[in-house]
């Protein structure tokens, strides 16, 4: 209980605080401030400034607003395309099933971070470039676990006493299968959050994400990698750190939905 705590607690403060910081502090994405260049941790700046004298606190705030962002709306977006695919394929079954299920396995049969660069060149540099990209590679998991939760669905008693009552086929997709799926989709997609995130940050590090002006943790920590050897190791920390801790903090609470979702797994997680 103590780490669901501090996972929620964790992730609590870094929402609020990529939700209200924004509101109460304006950033100018292309202030430069030669004066403070280079500046190391101090009071007035807590993360240090960067190159060019913007404050590393502040635009990593930010650029843990946009990293949230896209690791929301690309987990949903993913989660939706995989579980439709999954839940069409497991209850129609048949051709259906297999065709379906060969388009996932030639999905994933290809590398995801190059399919995702690809599909990103064809867009020019923004979020939604990225949120499509993430969602186009990473929707074949959710194929998968929703898939095999139908097909066990499809042969417990209740689902035979429906048919066998006269119920159609979406009836039985409506009523039974999806409020049993409601745990596993939620579970895909808390899991899919900083798969997202790191998605993210590595197609900004290799400038192929946002725009290079905009403050992004992958911007940042490219940008951070020149100022390392002239010793500026804040640059890049910080806005690491900012990517670490909401990985975990899910990582976390994609535990506890677990559990709650099957408690099962826990009692034999403790044997």
């Amino acid at each position: 209980m103590t780490r669901n705590r501090l996972s929620a607690t964790t992730l609590a403060v870094l929402v609020l605080a990529a939700v209200l910081v924004p509101i109460a502090v304006r950033l100018d994405q292309q202030l430069v401030d030669l004066r403070a260049a280079g500046l190391p941790p101090t009071w007035a700046h807590p993360f240090g400034t960067d190159e060019v004298g913007r404050d590393v606190l502040i635009r990593s705030i930010y650029g843990l607003r946009v990293s949230l962002l896209v690791g929301l709306v690309a987990a949903a977006v993913s989660v939706t395309i995989g579980g439709l695919v999954g839940l069409v394929a497991g209850a129609a079954g048949g051709l259906a099933d297999r065709v379906l299920m060969r388009v996932v396995d030639g999905f994933n049969s290809l590398p995801h971070l190059l399919f995702g660069i690809f599909v990103v060149a064809l867009f020019a540099p923004s979020a939604t470039a990225v949120v499509v990209s993430v969602a186009v590679t990473h929707w074949t998991t959710a194929a998968r676990i929703v898939r095999s939760e139908v097909l066990s669905l499809r042969g417990r008693p209740f689902v035979d006493a429906a048919i066998s009552g006269g119920s159609s086929r979406l009836r039985i997709v409506v009523r039974h299968f999806l409020p049993n799926l409601a745990p596993q989709l939620l579970l895909a997609a808390v899991l899919m959050i900083p798969h997202a995130i790191w998605h993210e940050t590595a197609l900004s590090f290799l400038g192929l994400g946002l725009p290079a002006h905009l403050a992004s943790l992958g911007n940042m920590i490219n940008d951070g990698r020149r100022s390392l050897l002239a010793g500026d190791w804040w640059s890049s920390l910080f806005p690491g750190l900012l990517i670490l801790l909401p990985t975990l903090a899910v990582s976390g609470l994609a535990q506890y939905v677990r559990d709650r979702a099957n408690p099962r797994w826990r009692s034999e997680l403790a044997l």
